[in-house]
C-alpha cells in the first residue's frame, strides 16, 4: 500500500515576499514617481558620470562608505 507523501505547509509561507527584479522597480520608480536610483560603480557609467554621482551622493548626504574601485 503506497500512502501518498504530502509535505506540511507552514502558515506563514504565504508571508515569504516574492523575489524582486531590482531593475524593473529602479524603472518603475523613475517613470512613475520620478526617483532615481543609481549604482555608482555601474558598469554602464562611463568615469565622468559615476564621479559626478559620487559627488552629488555625497552633497546630498554626506560621504560614504568605502569605495570598491
Amino acid at each position: 500500500m503506497k500512502i501518498p507523501h504530502h509535505p506540511y505547509r507552514c502558515p506563514l509561507a504565504r508571508l515569504i515576499p516574492e523575489p524582486v527584479d531590482a531593475e524593473a522597480l529602479k524603472r518603475y520608480g523613475w517613470r512613475e514617481q520620478h526617483i532615481l536610483v543609481v549604482n555608482e560603480a555601474d558598469e554602464r557609467l562611463n568615469f565622468v558620470e559615476r564621479e559626478w554621482v559620487r559627488q552629488l551622493g555625497e552633497r546630498l548626504y554626506g560621504p560614504g562608505g568605502t569605495r570598491n574601485a
